[in-house]
Protein backbone atom coordinates (compact mmCIF):
# COMPACT_ATOMS: atom_id res chain seq x y z
CA UNK A 1 0.00 0.00 0.00
CA UNK A 2 1.32 3.71 -1.19
CA UNK A 3 1.84 6.25 1.65
CA UNK A 4 -0.14 9.17 0.80
CA UNK A 5 1.20 12.14 1.53
CA UNK A 6 -0.93 15.50 2.09
CA UNK A 7 -0.70 17.86 -0.77
CA UNK A 8 0.37 20.84 2.18
CA UNK A 9 3.24 18.86 3.52
CA UNK A 10 4.59 18.12 -0.71
CA UNK A 11 4.35 21.82 -0.82
CA UNK A 12 6.16 22.17 1.97
CA UNK A 13 8.86 20.07 1.33
CA UNK A 14 9.01 21.28 -2.63
CA UNK A 15 9.35 25.03 -0.73
CA UNK A 16 12.06 24.03 1.81
CA UNK A 17 13.95 22.04 -0.61
CA UNK A 18 13.86 25.07 -2.99
CA UNK A 19 15.10 27.45 -0.12
CA UNK A 20 19.16 27.43 -0.68
CA UNK A 21 18.35 27.75 -4.61
CA UNK A 22 16.62 31.04 -3.47
CA UNK A 23 19.58 32.18 -1.32
CA UNK A 24 21.77 31.45 -4.00
CA UNK A 25 20.18 33.02 -6.55
CA UNK A 26 19.63 36.11 -4.90
CA UNK A 27 23.18 36.61 -3.53
CA UNK A 28 24.27 36.31 -7.23
CA UNK A 29 21.83 39.12 -8.08
CA UNK A 30 23.62 41.28 -5.21
CA UNK A 31 26.93 40.34 -6.55
CA UNK A 32 25.97 40.98 -9.94
CA UNK A 33 24.49 45.04 -9.17
CA UNK A 34 27.21 47.38 -9.05
CA UNK A 35 27.44 49.30 -5.42
CA UNK A 36 27.17 52.79 -5.24
CA UNK A 37 29.27 55.78 -4.54
CA UNK A 38 30.25 56.09 -1.21
CA UNK A 39 27.79 58.79 -0.56
CA UNK A 40 25.11 56.49 -1.50
CA UNK A 41 25.56 53.98 0.70
CA UNK A 42 23.14 53.32 3.77
CA UNK A 43 24.83 54.17 6.83
CA UNK A 44 24.40 50.04 7.41
CA UNK A 45 26.77 49.55 4.56
CA UNK A 46 29.00 52.31 5.62
CA UNK A 47 29.22 50.25 9.32
CA UNK A 48 30.03 47.25 7.96
CA UNK A 49 32.94 48.62 5.57
CA UNK A 50 34.38 50.87 8.26
CA UNK A 51 34.49 48.24 11.47
CA UNK A 52 37.47 46.52 10.77
CA UNK A 53 39.57 49.85 10.73
CA UNK A 54 37.82 50.89 13.35
CA UNK A 55 38.96 47.82 15.80
CA UNK A 56 42.52 48.09 14.34
CA UNK A 57 42.60 51.39 15.61
CA UNK A 58 41.28 51.11 18.95
CA UNK A 59 43.46 48.46 19.28
CA UNK A 60 46.89 50.15 18.21
CA UNK A 61 48.85 51.98 20.58
CA UNK A 62 49.55 55.74 19.84
CA UNK A 63 52.39 55.56 17.67
CA UNK A 64 51.04 52.79 15.83
CA UNK A 65 47.82 55.14 14.83
CA UNK A 66 49.91 57.96 14.09
CA UNK A 67 51.54 55.73 11.72
CA UNK A 68 47.82 54.52 10.19
CA UNK A 69 46.79 58.21 9.93
CA UNK A 70 50.25 59.03 7.64
CA UNK A 71 49.68 55.72 5.43
CA UNK A 72 46.13 57.22 5.12
CA UNK A 73 46.95 60.48 4.00
CA UNK A 74 49.89 59.28 1.66
CA UNK A 75 47.71 56.44 -0.15
CA UNK A 76 45.33 59.59 -0.74
CA UNK A 77 48.40 61.77 -2.71
CA UNK A 78 49.25 59.04 -4.91
CA UNK A 79 47.99 59.04 -8.67
CA UNK A 80 46.21 55.70 -9.39
CA UNK A 81 49.63 54.24 -11.04
CA UNK A 82 50.87 54.77 -7.61
CA UNK A 83 48.57 52.87 -6.00
CA UNK A 84 48.60 49.80 -8.75
CA UNK A 85 52.48 49.97 -8.35
CA UNK A 86 52.01 49.50 -4.26
CA UNK A 87 49.30 46.80 -4.16
CA UNK A 88 51.65 44.64 -6.79
CA UNK A 89 54.78 45.12 -4.11
CA UNK A 90 51.99 44.15 -1.44
CA UNK A 91 50.91 41.25 -3.13
CA UNK A 92 54.56 40.40 -3.86
CA UNK A 93 55.66 40.75 -0.31
CA UNK A 94 52.53 38.47 0.92
CA UNK A 95 53.11 35.43 -1.24
CA UNK A 96 56.74 35.82 -0.48
CA UNK A 97 58.78 32.94 1.62
CA UNK A 98 59.87 34.02 5.27
CA UNK A 99 63.20 33.79 4.10
CA UNK A 100 62.75 35.55 1.09
CA UNK A 101 60.93 38.17 3.35
CA UNK A 102 63.70 38.32 5.54
CA UNK A 103 66.77 38.65 2.81
CA UNK A 104 64.45 41.73 0.94
CA UNK A 105 64.38 43.29 5.03
CA UNK A 106 68.31 42.84 5.29
CA UNK A 107 68.91 44.27 1.65
CA UNK A 108 66.12 47.08 2.57
CA UNK A 109 68.36 48.21 5.48
CA UNK A 110 71.49 48.12 4.30
CA UNK A 111 70.72 50.41 0.92
CA UNK A 112 68.23 52.65 2.15
CA UNK A 113 70.84 54.90 3.85
CA UNK A 114 73.23 54.49 0.79
CA UNK A 115 73.29 57.52 -2.11
CA UNK A 116 71.96 56.23 -5.00
CA UNK A 117 74.33 55.08 -6.55
CA UNK A 118 76.01 52.62 -4.23
CA UNK A 119 72.29 51.31 -3.86
CA UNK A 120 72.13 50.37 -7.68
CA UNK A 121 75.25 48.70 -7.34
CA UNK A 122 74.50 46.80 -4.38
CA UNK A 123 71.20 45.51 -6.00
CA UNK A 124 72.82 44.94 -9.32
CA UNK A 125 75.57 42.98 -6.92
CA UNK A 126 72.58 41.00 -5.17
CA UNK A 127 70.96 40.12 -8.43
CA UNK A 128 74.28 37.97 -9.46
CA UNK A 129 74.68 36.50 -6.28
CA UNK A 130 73.57 33.15 -5.96
CA UNK A 131 70.75 31.48 -3.51
CA UNK A 132 73.96 30.81 -1.32
CA UNK A 133 75.72 33.80 -1.16
CA UNK A 134 72.43 35.59 -0.84
CA UNK A 135 71.94 33.33 2.77
CA UNK A 136 75.47 33.99 3.35
CA UNK A 137 75.03 38.08 2.79
CA UNK A 138 71.80 38.00 5.21
CA UNK A 139 73.86 35.99 7.42
CA UNK A 140 76.60 38.63 7.98
CA UNK A 141 73.67 41.69 7.73
CA UNK A 142 70.54 40.59 9.42
CA UNK A 143 67.58 42.45 9.99
CA UNK A 144 66.36 43.95 12.41
CA UNK A 145 63.86 42.02 14.44
CA UNK A 146 60.55 43.16 13.74
CA UNK A 147 57.48 42.35 15.89
CA UNK A 148 54.81 39.38 14.42
CA UNK A 149 51.34 42.26 13.07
Amino acid sequence: MALRIPARIRILVLALSLAPLAVVAQSQDAASTPLPEWDRLTAEQRELLLAPVRHRWDASPPEKRQHMLEHARRWQSMTPEQREHARHGMRRWHDMPPEQRRQARALFEHIRGLPEAERKAMVERWKAMTPAERKAWVDAHPPRETPPR
